[in-house]
């Protein structure tokens, strides 16, 4: 019974926050499938369709995830012996939406026939396709038919009708349900459907989703705002494809062209800035290596474009960073965001990653996997990332995947020159007030740490290091290499090993240091 009342709790508080739109939607979907399957509805599989070949110049190619009879998606492998299997389920629910996307029909090596077997094979199968005919394969599948089509000038009447009867269920599916990048694709897929099928609805939906989501997604300061720099990049490669389209094409007079323009100025200028100068990007929150386009080229992809990046202060991200000629430190010192689609945020309100001479040195802990599991509910945690675990409880109530109830909220903020000062509220249901203070010179970075509370708590710090840095401990400092890490007020200090994840489904073995301390802590970094 207990368990019981403390689930409805956490389910209300993480429902509490969504939008309305979002609790309508999902409770009409609901309702209406349920209705639609008593009645034994099903979408039509083919509709007459007449398209136009669209013209577009060249863009980014994907990586090579299909070779030798085997698809390779998030470092797990299919061999097709025939048919393939759309459906494939055994590397787990985004294997298969990766396998539905049809990004392999983009990589160097597709030949036209091989691609238009692969689009025919999943036609054939098409009715009894579960996973990949949900909105958001849809939306990918339809952006990747549609460039491969017309790369290779190919009239189909066959695979136009089916992908025009798939663009009418993404029509009555639109993902207003969740929101956040999940809608945005949906609008710029419609808006590929529109000029290729020269459809009037599809163009008239994509235009208020776009035009809404853009404004509302891209924040002042050019982040994209579920504030994840795998997802930025896949989010301007999608704005940089729109440019593209609408470049090439007159159809509708270009009249998207400014607002696409200057938020790829912005989105490039965020970008820029928080890339490593390596090109590495920080895996805060979602983020992981090789599924977005790298920052070097959508560079290129937008220099080709003839689209500028404009650099602008990191301010409502709640990212900071702090560069000179020996290192690069980014911290975060925001909140959540958004409130209604944390579906990608970690635990991890005043996380940093500091790299030194351009090579990685802290790190944050990463991402191998969305499937719900314990490794998914470690990575998202506190104790993963680092900041400061109070109590044994997350800053901010991560579960189920996807989900956050209860959540940290900067409550005070001041930054001037080199010092940046914070507070968050995120264990105050224990009666703590964490105080993060982060003070950056040429060669040396302070951070101090202060629980405020009526009673004592402690505090965990952890600084996790990357592969190959073996951590030593003698006295109050640790040392790594030539870097030493000098501790004041710690009451123990030890080295424990743990997984980093650069990669989904990709583990490997370092260290990290927890420091146990009560109420006041001081860590020198001296690079």
């Amino acid at each position: 019974m207990v368990f019981d009342v403390c689930y409805v709790l956490r389910l209300f508080q993480t429902i509490y926050y969504l939008k309305r739109k979002q609790i309508k939607y999902r409770i009409y979907y609901i309702f209406r499938n349920k209705w639609r399957k008593l009645y034994h509805y099903k979408y039509p599989l083919t509709l007459q369709s007449h398209a136009e070949v669209i013209h577009l110049g060249t863009t980014i190619v994907s990586n090579a995830i299909y070779k030798n009879n085997t698809f390779i998606f998030l470092n797990c492998k299919y061999k097709v012996d025939i048919n393939i299997d759309w459906d494939y389920a055994k590397h787990g629910k985004l294997w298969t939406y990766n396998l539905t996307y049809f990004d392999y029909l983009q990589q160097e090596e597709m030949t036209e026939d091989e691609g238009v077997s692969f689009i025919y094979d999943f036609m054939d199968q098409i009715e009894k396709v579960r996973d990949g005919m949900m909105p958001f394969p849809i939306s990918l599948r339809g952006m990747n038919w549609i460039k491969f089509l017309s790369q290779h000038q190919i009239e189909d009447q066959k695979i136009d009708d089916s992908l025009y009867a798939q663009y009418h269920k993404l029509m009555d599916n639109i993902e207003y349900h969740i929101l956040g990048n999940h809608l945005l694709e949906n609008g710029f897929s419609l808006l590929f459907g529109a000029y290729y099928f020269q459809d009037e609805k599809f163009y008239d939906k994509a235009k208020k989703i776009l035009t809404e989501e853009l404004e509302e997604q891209v924040l002042k300061d050019g982040a994209h705002f579920e504030l994840s720099p795998m997802y930025h990049q896949i989010m301007l490669f999608r704005v940089l494809d729109c440019i593209n389209l609408l470049q090439n094409n007159d159809w509708k007079e270009q009249e998207l062209l400014a607002l696409l323009t200057h938020k790829a100025e912005i989105m490039l200028g965020w970008l820029h800035t928080m890339t490593y100068a390596s090109g590495d990007i920080p895996l805060l929150n979602d983020s992981t290596n090789n599924i977005a386009p790298t920052t070097d080229d959508l560079n290129k992809y937008a220099l080709r474009l003839g689209i500028q990046k404009r650099l602008l202060a990191l301010n409502d991200c709640g990212y900071r960073k702090v560069k000179n000629e020996r290192y690069e430190l980014v911290m975060d010192v925001g909140n959540i965001g958004p409130d209604y689609i944390p579906g990608h945020a970690h635990s991890d309100t005043f996380n940093f990653e500091l790299y030194v001479d351009g090579q990685p040195f802290i790190v944050d802990t990463g991402l191998s996997t969305y499937e719900t599991n314990a490794r998914r509910t470690l990575e998202r945690s506190t104790a993963s990332h680092n900041t400061v675990e109070v109590g044994g409880v997350d800053q901010s109530e991560v579960w189920g995947g996807f989900r956050v109830a209860k959540r940290a909220k900067i409550i005070y903020l001041d930054e001037n020159n080199n010092e940046i000062k914070a507070t968050h509220d995120g264990y105050k249901r224990i009666g703590v007030l964490h105080t993060r203070k982060f003070m950056t010179f040429d060669e040396t970075i302070v951070i101090e740490d202060s629980i405020e509370c009526s009673g004592k708590h402690q505090g965990i710090a952890y600084i996790h290091f990357y592969p190959g840095l073996l951590p030593k401990i003698k006295d109050n400092k640790i040392i790594i290499l030539d870097k030493h890490i000098v501790i004041d007020n710690a009451e123990s200090i030890k080295i424990e090993a743990y997984h980093y994840a650069p990669e989904f489904n990709k583990l490997m073995s370092a260290y990290k240091i927890k420091i146990n301390f009560t109420d006041y802590l001081k860590m020198e970094i001296k690079i």
